[in-house]
């Protein structure tokens, strides 16, 4: 077995491709090539780690008077017309068929079961039976669980239970130690118990209650993050069950607890602890249990039975639950601030369940992975709202792009800037790239790996366009992934006729208008036809499918900027670039926003942040340069740069590499003649430092412009270079 890679953690991923110690799936790590993008691991804490909280002696748990209330008293018989017509005592007979009942606990304090388990008493009441603490009088008097049944008329339960419980064995499930039998106290008819581990902690309901009050049952304020943690650990569970052919079925915070942490676990501290609705897949015959309104519709389980995606409705409508007692969701339990600072992931978190709750079972998730790889996705990215630690991880569903979107603000400008009239007092350019080009550099959906095509297709987004067009039409290849390329490549070669038709060709192959790649490639379409409105409702789409991943909220908020909701551009950028900083793009889409409202000072800030690792690292100092050189415009005026700015820009430019490394070449004259202009423009305009040293400005910028000159092609633009510097050379008196 291969060793857990998690941090921690010793244990081992097992044949299931789960770790035996730590229950959580088997880590994906990059390899060393990926380094040109940065590190994509930088912190040594699990943000899906639970807090250690202090947990009471069993015996205190205790029930003094178990009773079943009367509001969940049904008759065990299947076919009784009216199953809560009960009498108001624990045991007789029901009054609408005459099936005998008893609701009493069949266990006193005292007993001895198997001639092993001493009783304690009842400390709790599952969906299907009373549950009693007793301790192990043969090992240690260690402390034990014995559940029994509500109510006798469901042996058949018991039975079923007892063969599934058989042949689990998952970390995040309760563990069955023993089946034995005891005489009912009351009735003195034999009953089976099932023997079960200890779990010392808080159940889950109990949780939400106690955060609700105000308290601090976890020992700190409940977050959406803890709730992640646990629903994380449930999917683990529940992937095991699935791939063995079981279905859960009643899932609810009653059925789940958090271990305190107290004796030096790590990652397994969730545990689902009531097996009772345990059934084969596909299996239509047994009584269905499960909880409203956890369970799906009526009209679902009559049309399909419990599947998988029923499973799932329960994850979700738990983790709504969980999430309404959070500090994240309750008034007051947090600042304004803190709460817009991780609002985008709180909303990528309410997709997660929103689409596990969806009324159609097709379009809730595939499978209990594929809910845990989203949920993971989403995990990583509040975490990093809320501490400002980037957790990066590759996505199993985009390709990283190495294309940085961005039209020019991070790029030494070319001589054409000079040649000819040269503009005067316009303001910084800030680089916001048009929605065609948006279409070709957004991150690119990777391809599934049981494609035919997908060895052809590997390196498809790199090649020239029309040259793999061509080298298509030459192989024949009509599979999905070669249409969804066909249409990137047309899109590529400005074809977008040739985009929308590859497209639908895309769609009839898969036959299945609900595929995601159809949305995102739909979003592509509509930049490239510059209506970015109907962009954001395809990559709004592609979000409600895929709320873990980063490149749906860089579409959305690139089409927030364009549209000018710059708050929710800032927002969905930041969410972007706080989790992972090798998506500088949104870096840039950071500054571009705050530029566009004035915050020069802020732009230099987020620019800085670029790590020295990242293959755009000197577009960013570049950009930096140009920021603070440069004139915004600011209610129909130009906001120049003063004199302390501009003298950072000249300190920021001679660090910059440029040339190859040479301290003097031509991009370094282009770019110091636009920070000289600039100074000159702030002199003229009336910054007072500037204007004692005119004359030196125009002496540098003329120096500068006839540099310029020394870089044009024809004589032509060289003679218009050389007036330039004439026309700005400082004016003296002979």
């Amino acid at each position: 077995m291969t060793a857990c890679t998690r941090v921690d953690c010793d244990g081992s991923i097992d044949e299931t491709d789960y770790c035996d110690t730590c229950g959580r799936p088997a880590e994906t790590r990059p390899s060393s090539s990926s380094s040109s993008t940065g590190s994509r691991r930088s912190r040594s804490d699990d943000p899906a780690s639970l807090p250690v909280f202090d947990f009471p002696d069993p015996t205190s748990r205790i029930l003094t008077d178990p009773q079943v209330p009367v509001r969940a008293r049904r008759c065990g018989n299947p076919d009784c017309p009216d199953p809560k017509a009960l009498p108001a005592q624990g045991a007789g007979f029901c009054l609408a068929c005459g099936t005998a009942f008893s609701f009493l606990p069949s266990l006193a304090p005292g007993d001895l079961v198997a001639d092993q388990y001493l009783v304690v008493g009842c400390f709790a009441r599952g969906g299907l039976g009373w549950i009693y603490l007793a301790k192990d009088t043969h090992l240690d008097d260690n402390p034990v669980v014995l559940k029994g049944l509500i109510d006798v008329a469901d042996e058949d339960l018991a039975t079923a239970e007892r063969q599934a419980l058989t042949t689990i064995d998952h970390p995040n499930i309760v563990r069955i130690f023993n089946f034995v039998s005891h005489p009912d106290t009351h009735t003195g008819t034999p009953r089976a118990y099932i023997v079960m581990e200890y779990v010392d902690g808080l159940v889950l309901n109990e949780v939400a209650e106690q955060s609700r009050l105000g308290t601090l049952p976890l020992g700190e304020p409940l977050r959406t993050e803890h709730v992640i943690a646990a629903g994380l650990q449930v999917l683990a569970a529940f992937d095991y069950l699935h791939e063995r052919g079981l279905l859960y079925c009643d899932l609810k915070p009653d059925n789940v607890i958090i271990r305190s942490g107290r004796h030096g676990e790590r990652g397994n501290r969730v545990k689902l602890i009531d097996l009772g609705a345990v059934r084969r897949v596909g299996d239509r015959s047994g009584k269905v249990v499960g909880t409203r309104p956890y369970q799906v519709s009526d009209a679902e389980i009559a049309e399909r039975g419990l599947t998988v995606q029923s499973d799932l409705h329960t994850v979700g409508e738990t983790l709504r639950r969980l999430y309404l007692e959070t500090a994240d969701h309750r008034a007051g339990q947090y600042s304004a601030a803190e709460r817009r600072r991780i609002e985008v992931g709180l909303e990528s978190f309410r997709r997660v369940y929103t689409k596990a709750l969806h009324k159609d079972p097709d379009h809730r998730f595939a499978s209990s992975a594929d809910m845990a790889d989203q949920l993971r996705g989403v995990l990583r990215e509040i975490a990093s709202l809320r501490d400002g630690q980037p957790r990066p991880e590759p996505s199993t569903r985009f390709v990283h792009t190495a294309t940085l979107l961005d039209d020019g603000l991070g790029v030494v400008p070319p001589l054409s800037r000079w040649i000819g009239e040269l503009p005067e007092d316009l303001p910084l350019d800030l680089g916001r790239p048009a929605p065609a080009v948006v279409a070709i550099g957004l991150p690119v959906p990777r391809a599934t790996a049981d494609d035919p095509a997908a060895d052809v297709l590997a390196a498809a987004d790199a090649e020239d366009p029309r040259r793999l067009l061509d080298r298509l039409d030459t192989a024949g290849l009509r599979t999905p992934e070669t249409a969804f390329v066909r249409c990137r490549a047309a899109l590529a070669a400005g074809d977008v006729d040739a985009a929308v038709e590859s497209l639908s060709q895309a769609g009839n192959l898969l036959g299945d208008d609900r595929d995601w790649r159809l949305r995102w490639h739909e979003g592509l379409i509509a930049l490239a036809e510059g209506d970015v409105e109907e962009a954001r409702s395809a990559f709004d789409a592609g979000y409600a499918e895929l709320p873990g991943e980063d490149a749906p909220k860089l579409a959305l908020a690139y089409c927030d900027e364009h549209s000018g909701a710059f708050a929710k551009a800032e927002a969905r950028y930041g969410s972007v670039w706080r989790r992972d900083r090798s998506v500088v793009s949104a870096v840039f889409g950071l500054a571009r926003v705050r530029l566009a409202q004035g915050d020069r000072a802020g732009a230099v800030t987020l620019l800085d942040e670029t790590p020295p690792v990242s293959r755009h690292y000197d577009a960013a100092r570049i950009a930096a340069v140009r920021v603070l050189s440069g004139a915004l415009a600011r209610s129909g005026q130009l906001d120049r740069p003063h004199a302390a700015e501009l003298a950072a820009a000249n300190d920021r430019l001679s660090r910059l590499y440029l040339d190859g490394g040479a301290t003097t070449g031509q991009s370094r004259v282009r770019l110091e003649a636009v920070v000289q202009e600039a100074e000159l423009a702030a002199a003229m305009a009336g910054d007072e430092v500037l204007r004692r040293h005119e004359d030196a400005l125009r002496q540098r910028l003329e120096r500068s412009y006839r540099a310029l000159a020394r870089q044009a092609d024809s004589q032509a633009e060289r003679s218009d270079l050389v007036d330039l510097a004439n026309t700005y050379r400082p004016v003296t008196f002979r």
